[in-house]
C-alpha cells in the first residue's frame, strides 16, 4: 500500500482491509467445504452403487443466501458512513452546484455524460449527479483554506491559484490545512488521482467536479490520470508538494512576484537583488516558454 498521507487515507484502508479480510475468510470456508466434501463423499473402491438422491438442502440454501446478504449489506453500510465522512454527502457537492455540458469541445469525450437540447444538465439531472468529494460532516458551511482551480488537458494538469495569480504545473499544499481543488477538463475525460491521498476524481468536459482534502504529512506524492485520455496517457503525470505552511507561503510569493507582468520594470530597476527564477521570468515569457511547453518537452525526451 502507499504511504497514507491524508486525514481520508486511513479510513479508506480500512474499509480495504475489512474486504479483503471477508474475502479471504470466505475462500478458506468455501474452499474448506469442498476438500472436506471431495475426501467425504468420493467413491469407495468396489462400491458401485448410486449416490443418496438428495435434490436440494433448504437450510444450507438458507444459509449460503444469507450469509452473503449480510455481509454485502455490512459492507455497503460502512463504506456509505466512510464516503459521508470524507465528505461524499457534503450537500454543496451533491447536485446544488450550476453547471453547463457544451456540447461542441475539442477532442471526444467517452461516456461523458450527454447534455440536453439546449446544452445543459436539466435541474433534476443535477440533483441526481455527484460533484465530487466536498467538506467533513465537522467542517460542512466551512471555507477552505486553499482553493486551486485544476484543468486537465492532453496530456498535463495546471493549477491556478486564483487567490495569488500564480499558475504552476505542480500541485503545492500547506500540510494540515483544508485544501479544496476545483477540477475541469479541457478536451476529453481525465481522472484526478492521488494514490497517497487514496482520492480519485474525474474530469470532466464542461463541468466542474471537487475534491477536498486535509494532508497530514510533509512530502511530494505522485499525481496520476487514472482515465485513459489518449496516445500519451501514461505521461499525463504531475507531482503533489505538500509543505509546511511558512515554505507554502514562501513558494506562493515567490511564483507571484516571478509572474508579476510588471516585473520586468523591478528587474531593471535591482536586478541584484532577484532570485535566479525571478529574474528568468520575463525572458521565458518573451521566448513564449510555460509550464504547457515544458511539459510537452519532457514528454518528448523522457516518453513513458
Amino acid at each position: 500500500m502507499p504511504a497514507a498521507a491524508s486525514a481520508e487515507a486511513s479510513s479508506v484502508d480500512s474499509l480495504f482491509q475489512l474486504m479483503l479480510t471477508i474475502s479471504f475468510g470466505l475462500t478458506l470456508l468455501v474452499q474448506g467445504v469442498l476438500v472436506i466434501a471431495f475426501f467425504k463423499f468420493r467413491r469407495r473402491p468396489g462400491d458401485n452403487s448410486d449416490g443418496p438422491p438428495i435434490h436440494g438442502n433448504l437450510s444450507l440454501e438458507i444459509l449460503w443466501t444469507a450469509i452473503p446478504a449480510v455481509t454485502v449489506l455490512a459492507v455497503g453500510i460502512y463504506s456509505f458512513e466512510i464516503y459521508n465522512q470524507m465528505g461524499g454527502l457534503d450537500p454543496m457537492v451533491s447536485g446544488q452546484h450550476s453547471m453547463e455540458a457544451h456540447a461542441k469541445m475539442r477532442g471526444s469525450a467517452i461516456a461523458a455524460p450527454l447534455p440536453g437540447e439546449n446544452g445543459a444538465t436539466s435541474p433534476g439531472e443535477r440533483s441526481q449527479i455527484a460533484l465530487g468529494i466536498g467538506a467533513r460532516p465537522d467542517e460542512l458551511g466551512q471555507n477552505a483554506d486553499v482553493v486551486v482551480d485544476v484543468s486537465g488537458l492532453q496530456y498535463a494538469w495546471l493549477f491556478n491559484y486564483a487567490d495569488s495569480g500564480v499558475i504552476a504545473g505542480e500541485l503545492h499544499v500547506p500540510v494540515g490545512q483544508d485544501v479544496q481543488l476545483n477540477i475541469n477538463a479541457q478536451d476529453v475525460i481525465h481522472a484526478f488521482w492521488l494514490p497517497e491521498l487514496r482520492l480519485k476524481q474525474d474530469a470532466i468536459p464542461g463541468m466542474t467536479t471537487e475534491l477536498r482534502f486535509k494532508t497530514t504529512k510533509v512530502g511530494t506524492y505522485a499525481v496520476v490520470c487514472a482515465e485513459l485520455c489518449g496516445g500519451y496517457h501514461g505521461a499525463m503525470r504531475t507531482q503533489m508538494i505538500v509543505q509546511t505552511p511558512e515554505d507554502y507561503q514562501a513558494w506562493v510569493q515567490e511564483n507571484a512576484v516571478a509572474q508579476n507582468p510588471n516585473l520586468a520594470e523591478t528587474l531593471a530597476v535591482k536586478p541584484s537583488e532577484m532570485s535566479n527564477s525571478e529574474f528568468l521570468a520575463p525572458y521565458a515569457e518573451e521566448m513564449g516558454v510555460n509550464e504547457e511547453l515544458l511539459a510537452q518537452i519532457q514528454t518528448e525526451v523522457h516518453p513513458q
